[in-house]
């Protein structure tokens, strides 16, 4: 009704149609009273004025609750333009790994310090799966990328800690970046330590944590029973995915990433590999139960384009389900995925290597109990990769949403996120 979210315009409008409101419920009045002769039967007077009157009753009750919720849509919207400039900023929680959850920090990490990445820790491949091997750490590889993507780091220094040896040298594959983070742990004496004092040197904007500090191997059941050991085999197997699971089972994470949770504003989820970067983190039972526990807002953050060995052929809504079976409801309040087209010169070569834009089926979201928010949210180069600086606004808006909206109730606040979809999908 009020169209864009500006204040003065907002007020307008509803003072004109709070003005037609009252003027049908006065003349409603009037003409069931006989205060207004116009040649009826006392039958049309009466009937004519409960028509005016409640007419009245109703634009006026319609025209306040859009009044109401597009002034919610500009307090959300200008509050991020207040943070971005400022050193405050929601506590924010980012739980995935691999190269999209890198992606999404550099975005983050300019509207709030408040920041902390939880990381997988089952890499077994390239250099992490072989520093692994050799030196008995937890794979440094997507700890290395959550570091250098929250740092305040000059270029020559981020090229620095992400340069990957070549060559025919034993140093040949790995990075500076891993090899940093494995002498940081001969150094301190463990990994834990190592992360905190690299976060120092790095001028590291918020935390970044390890989902567990327990040496797990991810495994895979596929559809035909068949079991693959290794996260680096999983996403090579020919047959879809049944479930992952760890082993040993039970494993313990930090005390400071459920801390951490608890705390939050924000909980995000993705975007990065389903089932070796995003599920692995859920299949830690305190992250999952801090998660369902937490009054943040639950934001999934889909991937935009499938990933061939993992998630063939599917759909957003598939995603979501992949997660609910392997952890349960309760973790995902919004779910956002891209609506943009993806070019077809690049499209072309992502469909040759087996791998497809992901389809946005923002219904069969809904029917999941999850609101489903579509937006235009790549940036089209060699590879499609999200915009961190639109996640960015769209995150901080939908923070300062649930925020005010948390201050009603938990039933009134999903009404906000519903009533925001339209915004969201432009």
């Amino acid at each position: 009704m009020f169209g864009k979210h500006k204040p003065n315009f907002i007020v307008v409008a509803w003072l004109i149609w709070l003005w037609v409101s009252l003027s049908l419920i006065v003349m409603g009045i009037l003409v069931a009273g006989h205060f207004w002769i116009i040649g009826l039967s006392v039958t049309g007077y009466i009937s004519l004025g409960v028509i005016m009157t409640l007419l009245g009753l109703s634009i006026g009750l319609i025209s306040t609750i859009h009044f109401f919720w597009a002034m919610v849509a500009w307090i959300s919207q200008n509050d991020v333009k207040v943070r971005e400039k400022g050193v405050r900023g929601p506590k924010i929680v980012v739980i995935g790994g691999g190269t999209g959850l890198g992606t999404i920090l550099r975005g983050l990490k300019e509207i709030t310090p408040n920041l902390t990445a939880i990381v997988t820790v089952a890499d077994d491949g390239g250099s992490s799966g072989r520093l692994r091997r050799e030196f008995g750490i937890l794979p440094p590889g997507d700890i290395r990328n959550c570091l250098v993507a929250m740092a305040n780091l000059e270029p020559l220094m981020e090229r620095l800690m992400q340069y990957r040896f070549q060559g025919e040298t034993n140093l040949a594959g790995h990075s500076f970046g891993n090899l940093f983070l494995t002498v940081m742990t001969e150094i301190t004496g463990d990994f834990e330590a190592a992360i905190r004092e690299s976060s120092k040197v790095l001028a590291v904007r918020g935390q970044v944590l390890p989902a567990t500090l327990e040496d797990v191997v991810l495994k895979a059941e596929l559809i035909d029973g068949t079991i693959i050991t290794g996260e680096s085999k999983i996403s090579k197997s020919k047959q879809p995915i049944k479930r992952v699971f760890f082993d040993p089972n039970h494993i313990q994470t930090l005390p400071e990433a459920v801390n951490a949770i608890n705390e939050a504003d924000v909980v995000i989820l993705g975007p990065g590999s389903l089932y070796t970067s995003i599920i692995p983190n859920l299949l830690v039972k305190d992250i999952t139960a801090a998660i369902k526990r937490s009054k943040a807002v639950k934001i999934y953050i889909c991937n935009a384009m499938t990933q061939p060995g993992e998630t063939d052929h599917y759909s957003a809504s598939d995603h979501i389900q992949a997660i609910i079976n392997h952890a349960g409801t309760g973790l995902i309040d919004v779910a956002i995925t891209n609506t943009e087209e993806v070019p077809p010169e690049i499209l072309k070569r992502y469909i040759e290597e087996g791998a497809e834009a992901v389809l946005a089926d923002l219904d069969k979201i809904g029917e999941l109990g999850i609101t489903p928010l579509g937006r235009k949210i790549i940036v089209k180069s060699k590879v499609i990769r999200h915009d961190a600086t639109k996640l960015a606004h769209l995150i901080a808006g939908l923070s300062r949403t649930h925020q005010f909206g948390s201050s009603f109730g938990g039933f009134l606040n999903k009404k906000i996120y519903r009533f925001f979809k339209p915004d969201f999908t432009k």
